[in-house]
């Protein structure tokens, strides 16, 4: 069984460079299926969603190759429009083939996508939106089907599903006509998409605003693009500082990406300057407890709640979080608990009481985010913290541990 192990009680300190990001090269990956000739993805991550996502892929008939961080993906021998189970099974944004494939082939069968039980994340957004461009959906068994390209026209989300935003983007890539999408997500891993898809050939925009159009390409070219810095990770990283009193340099990242997350970390305590090195953290003074609501972008992310309450439950005082995104993301509470953190849920709201300390023992990741929350609560404990369910922090976190050993951490994988 993999584990992380780690030695509490020491400060941050140090530099680190941020990973490409794991929610923005999941969509690029589904957009080279598009074009038929090479994609290369720069600054790629190691994650186990990249791989699971090339694995499918290559299924599918593309070539894929690395060379250091570049992922290169020749889309030209794409012989079927079927997606594996597999895939399906173990990831959430296999769903992004739907519209991937309906832009290439004008065909799309694919399993109903699995991912983190972290609450119900039905793809009716998805499907829906297509209806409204005018491809015929329907179900069948297990498997989604989906016929014709899309026609033109506008199609408004009920909400600002950055899944939905993804995959009706990427159906429309091709489509002749103009299509617009109301209501669309703002999350910086739209703008890259918009972005990848502007180079490919297509008119987009709208990126970053809640009304994107996009009339597509006919013949899609061959794409070099970078991936960008994983906020999320960064954000981790910058909540691992503020618990343990650190003082970091990120680097690969700007701080324009983190501006949903800035005011949450200076109710912590936790001060940011940008410079030309990259963005340096410095906690002062103990710290604070926090007052949050989860929301879509610009809001503060769903996915920096659970390593927020790792921070919440060493700060004095009482500290409040809500989660509007997914009902069922508290499920690292139980864990921290057994850590000594003291938190009371009450419907969607956590309250959190800080403790003087943490106590490390043995303790269970049950999906990707949760892990991280623990790794920064043992990062805070005394004692030795051990960590299984490891690889749900591997599908978003490619070296975790060897990042945290370079800012001073006592981490390490433990294969037994």
């Amino acid at each position: 069984m993999d584990t992380i192990q780690i030695q509490g009680g020491r400060r941050l300190q140090g530099t680190v460079r941020v990973q490409g990001s794991k929610n923005g090269v999941l969509p690029l990956m589904a957009a080279a299926l598009i074009i038929p000739g090479k994609t290369v993805l720069k600054g790629c991550p190691r994650i186990t969603d990249v791989s699971a996502m090339a694995d499918a892929m290559t299924d599918m008939g593309c070539r894929i190759s690395r060379q250091g961080d570049d992922l290169i993906i020749d889309a030209t021998g794409v012989h079927t429009s079927r997606v594996p189970r597999q895939c399906g099974e173990k990831l959430r944004s296999s769903v992004l083939f739907l519209g991937a494939l309906l832009a290439r082939t004008g065909l799309a069968i694919l399993p109903y996508p699995g991912g983190c039980t972290i609450g119900a994340r039905p793809v009716d957004f998805h499907l829906e939106g297509m209806r409204r461009l005018g491809v015929f959906v329907y179900p069948d068994g297990e498997w989604i089907r989906a016929v014709g390209r899309p026609g033109g026209g506008s199609c408004r989300l009920p909400m600002a599903s950055v899944g939905a935003t993804e995959n009706l983007l990427l159906a429309a890539s091709c489509c002749a006509e103009p299509v617009t999408i109301q209501g669309a997500a703002r999350e910086p891993e739209i703008v890259g998409l918009c972005e990848f898809l502007s180079a490919m050939g297509a008119d987009v925009r709208g990126a970053g605003t809640d009304t994107i159009s996009i009339t597509g390409v006919e013949a899609p070219g061959p794409v070099t693009f970078r991936v960008p810095g994983d906020r999320i990770i960064a954000g981790t990283y910058l909540l691992a500082a503020a618990a343990t009193g650190g003082r970091i340099l990120l680097q690969g990242i700007p701080s324009g990406m983190l501006a949903d997350q800035i005011d949450i970390y200076r109710q912590l305590g936790l001060r940011l300057w940008e410079n030309r090195q990259g963005i340096l953290a410095v906690r002062e003074g103990s710290l604070r407890p926090v007052q949050c609501a989860t929301a879509p972008y610009p809001g503060f992310p769903t996915d920096l709640q659970s390593q927020l309450m790792a921070v919440a439950a060493c700060a004095p005082g009482e500290s409040r979080i809500t989660e509007t995104v997914f009902e069922h993301r508290f499920q690292v509470a139980e864990e921290l608990c057994r850590m000594g953190a003291d938190i009371h849920i009450e419907g969607q709201t956590a309250r959190i009481t800080g403790v003087p300390r943490l106590a490390g023992c043995s303790v269970e990741a049950k999906e990707l985010r949760g892990g991280a929350a623990l790794i920064i609560a043992g990062l805070a404990a005394e004692g030795i913290t051990r960590i299984t369910g490891v690889n749900y922090i591997r599908r978003g976190y490619g070296d975790i541990a060897g990042d945290l050993r370079r800012l001073g951490a006592d981490i390490r994988d433990v294969r037994e």
